[in-house]
C-alpha cells in the first residue's frame, strides 16, 4: 500500500540498455523501434513488467514514447513532463516536446524511404497504426516480438493479482443487468459481440475488482460480450478462485490465449474500439476471416456516468478522506514545519489515510512537491529528491485514497510561513478560475473543451497558463483516470448526469514553485431559475470537503462571488465534517473555516 521512494531507473543504465536494444534491432533487421509508455490494455499505469519506457529511458512519467534508431533515440513527452524527463534520461536520450513535434513528423524526418520501423502489435491500438500508416507511406510497419524483453534479463513476471467480486450495494446495479443493458444496444447495432479490452471496463462490467496494477483495483483481463448477454471473461484462471457464484451461469472464464478460438467460434461482426483495442486484435481477426467493426467500447460510457449506489458511495469515501486529510492538515500546521521533508509528508498523510481502517490503496503515488519540485505537476519524491521545507516554500500535495465505496483525488497548496506577494497573487488567480468551474452551469451537449477555459481566464488576463488539462473523470473504486468526460481543450465527450471529474487548475514557475488547487465534482441536473427560458441546464456537485488555504489568497484580487462561494464551501465543509473531527484537527479546523 504505502508508496516507495526508491528511484526505478537510474540515468547510468540507460546508454547499456540502449546498446543492447540496437544491437537484438540490427539481428531481426528493424532500422526503428517504437517503445510507448503502454501494456496491452491500453492503460495509464502499467505493471513492473509492462513498464519497458521507464526500463530503458529512466523516464517514469504515465505518458510518454521512446523512438531508438541506431543513430538517435527520443523521448516524445508532453507539457507536464517537460521538466522531469531532463532529470530523468541519460544524455543519450533526446527529450522532444509533444505535440510540438508529432511521432510521426520525427519518423518522416529522421528515417529514408524503406525503413522498416518495428512495433509490438500489442502496445499500439488499431487507430494508432492506421494512422500511422498513412501518414508514413514510404516507411514499413513491422508487427514483432517485442525486443525489449529479449535484452530485459531480470524482466519481472507478469502479474497474477486475485480478482475479487464488488459489492452490489457499491455497484449499484448487477452484472446481469450490466450485462442485458449492453448487449441490447449490440443488437440494435447489429453486433453480434463485443470485445473489450479496458481493463476498468472489465471490472466495471462483471462488478469485479482486481490488483494487477499499483494504485489500480483492475485486473488485466479483456471480455468477449455477445448480443445475447453471455459472455466470456479472458483472464487466467487461476486468479478467479471462488467467483463462480458472482459470475454465474452466464459468464465462462477463459485463459487470454484463448481469444483467437473465441473470435473464430462468435457470430460477428464483432465490435472492437479501434482507439483502445491492440492492433493485434485486428490481426487476429484477418487470421480467422471473422468480420469486425470499429465502434465504441459499450461499456465506456455507460461506466462514465455514475448510478445512485455509486454515487452515494463516492460521497461517504470523500467525507472519510476529509476527515484524513484534515487530521494531515492540522498536523502539519502545528508541527515544526522546517524539520520537515516530502517523504514526511507523504508518509504521514498515507498513515492518517490507513487510520480510517478502509483504505485499501492510494489511489496513485502521492505528490508532495516542495518550492522548486512543485513545479514538476507529476513530480514522485525519491530518496535522491527529497528536499527539505524551507520557509517561505510552497508545497504542492496531490494524493488521493481508495476505498471499496469510491476513489479520491484532492490536491491543496500548502505554506511554510509566510508567502510571497507573487505566490499569493499566483494562488488566487488559480483559485478563482477553480471557484468558476465550481459555479459553472451549461446547457446539455455542452463537452469538457466548451468549460476548460473558465479555469483559465483569470490566469489568462495575467499571461499565465498551465500545461495540463484542467480535469479528468474519476473512477467509483476504479481508475483515478477515467474516461471519456474531461476538461480541457481534447475534451469533446458532451458531460451528463453522474460524470465525476477533478477541478484541477494550476499554475508552476519552473525552478521556483507550484501551485494546483483540486476537488471532485459531478455532473447534475441543474435546477431551474426563475426568469429562465427552461432550457435543459447541468451544474456541478462538489465532492470533496477540505479547507482550502487562506494565508495564501490575496483577498484584493477576489470580487464580492467568490469570496462568497469560498465562505459557503467552508461553511458547508463545517456542516459536512465537523462533528467527525476531535482534538487539535477539531481546533484548526474551525480557524480554518472562518469567514473571509
Amino acid at each position: 500500500m504505502f508508496q516507495s521512494f526508491d528511484s526505478p531507473t537510474s540515468p547510468d543504465q540507460g546508454p547499456p540498455r540502449l546498446a543492447a536494444l540496437r544491437k537484438h534491432m540490427k539481428d531481426i533487421g528493424i532500422d526503428a523501434f517504437l517503445v510507448p509508455r503502454a501494456d496491452r490494455f491500453q492503460g495509464e499505469y502499467v505493471s513492473d513488467h509492462d513498464n519497458r519506457l521507464a526500463w530503458l529511458t529512466g523516464f517514469t512519467g504515465s505518458a510518454g514514447v521512446c523512438a531508438v534508431t541506431q543513430d538517435a533515440a527520443v523521448v516524445m513527452v508532453d507539457g507536464r513532463y517537460k521538466v522531469q524527463v531532463k532529470a530523468q534520461v541519460a544524455k543519450d536520450f533526446t527529450p522532444v516536446n509533444w505535440p510540438e513535434t508529432t511521432l510521426t513528423d520525427w519518423l518522416s524526418d529522421t528515417l529514408s524511404t524503406g525503413a522498416v520501423v518495428g512495433i509490438d502489435p500489442w502496445l499500439h491500438t488499431i487507430e494508432e497504426v492506421g494512422k500511422m500508416t498513412l501518414a508514413l507511406p514510404g516507411l514499413k510497419f513491422r508487427a514483432i516480438a517485442n525486443p525489449i524483453d529479449a535484452v530485459w534479463a531480470d524482466q519481472p513476471d507478469p502479474p497474477m493479482g486475485q480478482i475479487i467480486a464488488h459489492p452490489l450495494e457499491f455497484a449499484g446495479e448487477s452484472h446481469a443487468d450490466k450485462r442485458a443493458r449492453l448487449a441490447r444496444d449490440l443488437a440494435e447495432r447489429g453486433d453480434g459481440a463485443a470485445i473489450l479490452t479496458l481493463p476498468d471496463s472489465v471490472a466495471w462490467l462483471f462488478n469485479i475488482r482486481g490488483s494487477d496494477i499499483p494504485r489500480n483495483p483492475i485486473p488485466h483481463a479483456f471480455a468477449l460480450l455477445r448480443a445475447d448477454a453471455s459472455a466470456v471473461l479472458l483472464t487466467e484462471p487461476g486468479k478467479c478462485t471462488g467467483l463462480d457464484d458472482h459470475l454465474g451461469p452466464d459468464v465462462t472464464v477463459a485463459a487470454p490465449d484463448q481469444l483467437e478460438a473465441l473470435i473464430r467460434d462468435t457470430q460477428g461482426p464483432i465490435r472492437v474500439d479501434q482507439a483502445s483495442a491492440p492492433r493485434a486484435l485486428a490481426d487476429m481477426f484477418a487470421k480467422a476471416g471473422v468480420e469486425y467493426r470499429h465502434g465504441p467500447d459499450p461499456a465506456r460510457l455507460p461506466k462514465a456516468c455514475k448510478n445512485a449506489g455509486e454515487l452515494q458511495g463516492m460521497r461517504d469515501a470523500h467525507l472519510r478522506d476529509a476527515v484524513a486529510m484534515c487530521n494531515f492538515l492540522a498536523w502539519f500546521d502545528t508541527t515544526e514545519q522546517r524539520v520537515l521533508t516530502e517523504v514526511d509528508l507523504v508518509t504521514t498523510l498515507e498513515g492518517f489515510r490507513s487510520e480510517t481502517n478502509m483504505l485499501r490503496e492510494i489511489s496513485f503515488d502521492t505528490i508532495a512537491g516542495a518550492g522548486p519540485n512543485g513545479a514538476l505537476p507529476h513530480y514522485r519524491v525519491t530518496t535522491e529528491t527529497n528536499r527539505e521545507l524551507a520557509d517561505g516554500e510552497l508545497i504542492v500535495v496531490d494524493s488521493g485514497g481508495q476505498y471499496p465505496d469510491g476513489t479520491t483525488d484532492i490536491t491543496r497548496t500548502l505554506v511554510v510561513g509566510d508567502a510571497g506577494a507573487e505566490e499569493k497573487r499566483a494562488f488566487t488567480l488559480v483559485l478563482k478560475g477553480m471557484i468558476a468551474m465550481s459555479r459553472a452551469r451549461f446547457p446539455r451537449g455542452v463537452a469538457g473543451a466548451h468549460l476548460d477555459s473558465l479555469a483559465r481566464y483569470p490566469l489568462w488576463l495575467a499571461g499565465l497558463d498551465y500545461d495540463h488539462g484542467t480535469g479528468h473523470g474519476v473512477g467509483a473504486y476504479l481508475c483515478v483516470h477515467e474516461g471519456p468526460q474531461r476538461l480541457a481543450r481534447t475534451g469533446d465527450v458532451p458531460l451528463q448526469e453522474g460524470m465525476i471529474l477533478s477541478n484541477e487548475p494550476g499554475y508552476y514557475r519552473e525552478g521556483a514553485f507550484g501551485i494546483r488547487i483540486e476537488n471532485l465534482i459531478v455532473v447534475q441536473q441543474a435546477p431551474a431559475i426563475e426568469g429562465g427560458d427552461d432550457r435543459d441546464m447541468l451544474d456541478f456537485e462538489t465532492l470533496t470537503w477540505v479547507p482550502i488555504e487562506k494565508r495564501l489568497i490575496d483577498l484584493d484580487l477576489l470580487d464580492r462571488d467568490e469570496r462568497d462561494w469560498l465562505n459557503a464551501y467552508h461553511a458547508e465543509c463545517r456542516d459536512k465534517i465537523g462533528s467527525l473531527l476531535s482534538g487539535q484537527t477539531a481546533v484548526w479546523f474551525h480557524a480554518a473555516t472562518e469567514k473571509l
